[in-house]
């Protein structure tokens, strides 16, 4: 009796449908919390990520689930209800619909700095530069598919290619809008490169600088008045939209989180969006995006050709802006240090504290962040310009 009572508990367990897929991504589930934990590898957005992945891939908890068929059709059974999906699902609807993408969004805004930006406007090319993952990665996805088994269509490449960005909100924002049947991989695979930036961008930037470029110091920047930084927002929303309407959504809530910071009678707003707020949301963005990496879906031919193309992508982004950071540093006789270039990406502020970190490695009285933060925002900008023109591209 106690056997059979034992065997009974078994069947219905987690153990016996746990398949090889499920066991394979729970372990890099363990990867990506020891890299958070331990290394501290950006460990507010790898946690809640890691854990998610978790999550979703502990057999028959239904926590993914979709019976009411709100995020996935063709999973829908009659009669059931919005509240009868997993929990894990009904969050994930704040993804799909782009609410939290645009909250994020408002956050990084009330959390940035424009003044490096408005006192070195050459950053704005070192944050043009550093969207070149995104092009290189639209060109090979396109090339990819022609191959039957990956068959990638033109709005399924633009959405890859934003990966290369290093903007989080901005992939899900495109995929949303472009490929939804991707948006799992392609966020995820966002998501894990921006906090792996310490891992990744080092060597890069050791491969193509020199050690005289890297120990370059650069001259203090210049103050910037209140006035200067409470127009930029407004300017950049209204340029910006009029040019491209779809970059509206993100370019709008950055702007107004940074006006939140800098108008300076907003002071309760700009606190929430920056602490509360951006918490909260990234917990429940950063779990839900690592639950879409459930081991029977992700481990597909189509989901890792996704993330080895954003690899790519965010590998050229990073030598697009060190590139052009070692062609100013020639022009402006070794006054601008190559390594800046790389912050040009939009992870704020991870890459512009590797930047940083990497400069002090070559020449410990060196003080890149602030030069660093100039390319880092605007690589935030430059990528929702980047989306905008994607979407209008390809969208409907």
């Amino acid at each position: 009796m106690i056997i059979d009572v034992l065997k009974g508990i078994l069947v219905s367990s987690g153990f016996a449908s746990l398949s090889w897929q499920n066991a394979v991504m729970i372990l890099v589930s363990f990867v990506f919390l020891y890299l958070a934990i331990a290394k501290k590898f950006e460990p507010l957005l790898l946690v809640p990520i890691a854990f998610g992945m978790l999550l979703a891939n502990m057999p028959e908890t239904g926590l993914m689930a979709d019976p009411a068929g709100l995020i996935y059709p063709e999973q829908a059974v009659e009669g059931a209800h919005w509240y009868n999906d997993g929990v894990l699902m009904l969050i994930y609807a704040g993804v799909k619909s782009s609410i939290f993408p645009c909250l994020i969004f408002m956050g990084i805004g009330a959390m940035t700095d424009f003044g490096p930006l408005l006192a070195n406007p050459i950053s704005l090319l070192l944050g043009a530069a550093a969207q070149l993952g995104i092009y290189v990665a639209f060109v090979i996805a396109i090339a990819l598919g022609k191959i039957p088994w990956i068959g990638f269509t033109p709005s399924d490449a633009a959405s890859i290619a934003i990966i290369g960005g290093a903007d989080g909100p901005t992939a899900i924002l495109v995929a949303s809008k472009l490929a939804p049947d991707l948006l799992g991989p392609i966020a995820l695979a966002a998501y894990s490169y921006m906090a792996l930036i310490p891992l990744i961008q080092p060597p890069i930037m050791k491969a193509l600088t020199t050690e005289k470029e890297r120990k370059v110091e650069m001259k203090q920047l210049r103050e910037v008045t209140k006035t200067e930084k409470i127009i930029f927002p407004i300017a950049v929303f209204v340029i910006v939209s009029l040019l491209l309407p779809d970059a509206a959504p993100l370019i709008g809530f950055l702007m107004l989180g940074n006006l939140f910071k800098e108008c300076g009678v907003t002071d309760r707003l700009s606190d929430t969006a920056q602490n509360s707020l951006c918490n909260i949301v990234t917990i429940m963005l950063g779990t839900t995006v690592g639950a879409t990496a459930a081991g029977d879906k992700f481990l597909q031919p189509t989901t890792l050709a996704i993330v080895a193309l954003g690899l790519v992508a965010f590998a050229f982004s990073t030598a697009g802006g060190l590139l052009l950071g070692k062609l100013l540093y020639l022009v402006t006789g070794g006054k601008v240090n190559p390594l800046i270039g790389s912050a040009g990406v939009s992870a704020v502020p991870m890459a512009a504290r590797v930047s940083q970190t990497e400069g002090r490695k070559y020449n410990s009285s060196n003080f890149l962040l602030m030069h660093a933060m100039g390319p880092n925002v605007a690589g935030v900008i430059g990528s929702a310009i980047a989306a905008g023109f994607l979407l209008l591209m390809f969208g409907d």
